[in-house]
């Protein structure tokens, strides 16, 4: 009988979400690879990739800075458009966050999950899995790994860059390691 962890949830239970989470991310990668590869530019039209200047994260983050400077106290709700996660964190807070936590952990820049300059859109459908996975980590940092008995380290917690690894798509396969004597 699987061990229940807390309020009946079960360690195979929380390996099923974390596994639909993951193959629901590998499914908007393979969606979009396969538009670009099927929606080729017709005559003359160029793709806007080949128009438009490459993303420029360390810029972005500097107008960013710039944009909310002398508010980087306030609670991000209040100075960013549609924040529905971290709305308390202050703003100058909520971007060292995105860019350490999130798009580092992934091996991304921001336009992974955001529009450039149009940072309160929900065009992407990588916006909403990162929101998903931030509430799974929540999870299994406040209710889940408090009740492993014997688990070493009385904070012991788990992030984006436990699974990721610096890659869009979590670590599924171990290397192979040599046999202990």
């Amino acid at each position: 009988m699987p061990k229940q962890i807390a309020s009946g949830i079960t360690l195979t239970t929380l390996f099923v979400l974390a596994l639909l989470i993951v193959v629901k991310l590998a499914g908007v990668q393979t969606s979009t690879s396969v538009k670009a590869q099927t929606n080729p530019p017709q005559n003359n039209q160029t793709t806007s990739s080949q128009t438009d200047k490459p993303f420029d994260q360390a810029q972005a983050l500097a107008e960013l800075r710039k944009a909310i400077a002398g508010q980087e106290s306030k609670p991000a709700v209040e100075v960013f458009k549609n924040i529905q996660m971290h709305k308390t964190m202050p703003a100058g807070r909520l971007l060292r966050v995105m860019e350490l936590g999130y798009a580092k952990s992934l091996g991304v820049n921001c336009t992974h999950c955001h529009v450039a300059g149009a940072w309160e859109k929900e065009d992407k459908p990588t916006k909403q899995i990162a929101r998903d996975m931030s509430a799974m980590v929540l999870v299994i940092n406040n209710d889940q790994l408090k009740n492993i008995k014997n688990l070493k380290g009385p904070n012991s917690i788990v992030n984006c860059t436990t699974c990721h690894r610096g890659q869009t798509k979590p670590a599924l396969d171990l290397p192979e390691s040599a046999p202990k004597p």
